[in-house]
């Protein structure tokens, strides 16, 4: 039975610092705020290859510095405060103060993409461009991200699936001895790397505008909702409609709209080339 290899959250410690009339607590830079730091550098690195192939005529690798600037503040302050209004409401109406303590745990991914189609529509006014045009550039950037992310919640042990007796599972010991879905890994899997790969190869070519963003909600939306079904549902929350949790009542949406935007996309462009 594999256990999960309980992994110090810190990367490096510092401290603590005796400066003689008084002492400075002891920090540490966390793996997860690593991860955060490596989804940002690959939405960069990737951001300025597809301008420099040409992929979308008029954009520079400045629009991307922009994007990433917008993108960094949307996804810390949409992931906070969707957490706490998708999941923790009542608790953090009772401790606001909490609200401005991130490193204590607790961002949602739907918080941080409803901020960032906020920042989208920023962009739109600045760079003078359709907003889809924005979004189909951006879609095919942030599964790396999502991976990167994923990949912090198993370092932390946190995120633990349902109990299995699947082969592959894993006993987390902060959380009991019973073998469990390594769901992190799941999502890292399918939400990342795998829709990376889709997005990627869809996006390699023109496609109608609208589209690859459709596909993106598709597939975050469709993973979601199926790696839900085995990761553990936050204890917290009260038992939802059908017995679904919050994150796949979240990614249904998604997945339904993203449906309708890829037909829209491709309608939209029948009906333009026969004029």
């Amino acid at each position: 039975m594999l256990v999960h290899p309980q992994f110090n959250p810190a990367a490096i410690s510092f401290g603590p610092f005796n400066l003689g009339l008084f002492t400075l607590d002891p920090f540490a830079i966390h793996w997860y705020g690593l991860m955060y730091l490596l989804a940002f550098l690959l939405f960069l690195v990737l951001g300025k290859y597809r301008v420099k192939k040409g992929l979308y005529p008029g954009w520079t690798t400045r629009d991307i510095d922009d994007m990433l600037f917008y993108g960094v503040l949307a996804i810390i302050i949409g992931g906070r405060l969707g957490y706490v209004l998708f999941y923790k409401p009542a608790y953090y109406f009772a401790h606001p103060l909490e609200i401005f303590q991130p490193w204590h745990g607790g961002m949602s991914f739907h918080g941080g993409f409803i901020a960032v189609l906020i920042a989208v529509t920023i962009l739109v006014r600045q760079k003078k461009r359709p907003f889809l045009e924005i979004s189909d550039f951006i879609a095919p950037l942030i599964p790396l991200g999502l991976a990167a992310g994923r990949i912090g919640n198993f370092i932390n042990g946190e995120l633990w699936g349902r109990p299995t007796n699947a082969p592959w599972a894993m006993i987390f010991p902060q959380v009991d001895d019973l073998p469990r879905h390594p769901s992190q890994l799941y999502q890292f899997a399918l939400e990342g790397v795998l829709l990376f790969v889709i997005l990627w190869w869809f996006s390699a070519r023109p496609k109608p505008r609208g589209a690859v963003s459709g596909l993106f909600l598709i597939g975050y939306g469709s993973f979601r909702f199926t790696v839900e079904f085995f990761r553990q549902p936050d204890s917290f929350l009260p038992p939802l409609a059908l017995g679904l949790s919050m994150g796949q009542w979240l990614s249904l949406p998604m997945a339904i709209v993203g449906v309708a935007m890829m037909v829209w996309a491709y309608r939209r462009k029948e009906k333009t080339s026969a004029r």
